[in-house]
């Protein structure tokens, strides 16, 4: 879609969200630089690594889940052409829950194991997930602010809510489990499928994120 078919408004804003998320993506990665200051109470770069590779692990975490989260936002608006005030809305809650995933990302590489922790951390991703889906479902009964090739269905969004609150529940309940639950998005997009054969639908092609 030409960016001239959308309007200046909604352009502008969508470059807003864009602009923070590269910011919130970025914050990630300062904690490790500030690692380097470190490097000389280590008698190699290895070991200084190997201490450290919570915090490693954390920020690659989140890094796939800001990438995975922006890739659905971006697909969920590829198709919108016209501002409307409860997108706008839906957008800013949504940003903020990107805003503030770095938050529990620094507290899962000191504290992962708490269960207020898993907390924050996987239930920032549920709210994050839960809006875009109320925003495709808000833009299948609001099709006049397409360009009218939007193929937006909350019925994904809805199956990986689901499965990050049973990867929450899991966590919590099995501390032992430590993260492995959100390996349970794997199969989002079969369940899903499955969910629309239920319903007499075909599948929808995988959408890039999904």
């Amino acid at each position: 879609m030409p960016d001239t078919d959308r309007e200046r408004d909604l352009e502008r804003f969508i470059t807003f969200i864009d602009a923070i998320v590269a910011i919130a993506i970025t914050l990630l990665v300062l904690p490790l630089v500030e690692l380097t200051a470190d490097v000389e109470e280590f008698d190699t770069v290895a070991d200084l690594l190997r201490e450290h590779q919570t915090q490693i692990w954390a920020f690659l975490l989140s890094f796939v889940v800001i990438a995975r989260l922006w890739f659905v936002q971006h697909e969920s608006v590829r198709h919108v052409i016209r501002y409307h005030r409860r997108v706008a809305q839906l957008l800013m809650v949504w940003v903020l829950t990107i805003v503030f995933l770095p938050f529990p990302t620094a507290l899962v590489a000191t504290s992962g194991s708490s269960a207020l922790t898993k907390v924050l951390y996987l239930g920032s991703m549920v709210v994050s997930t839960a809006v875009l889906t109320v925003l495709e479902a808000f833009l299948v009964l609001h099709p006049e602010l397409t360009d009218g090739a939007d193929d937006a269905d909350p019925v994904a969004g809805v199956t990986n809510v689901v499965l990050l609150l049973a990867a929450l529940a899991i966590s919590v309940a099995v501390p032992a489990a430590s993260y492995f639950p959100l390996l349970l998005l794997l199969v989002a997009t079969p369940a899903a499928n499955g969910w629309r054969r239920l319903r007499g639908r075909g599948p929808r092609p995988s959408r890039v994120g999904e």
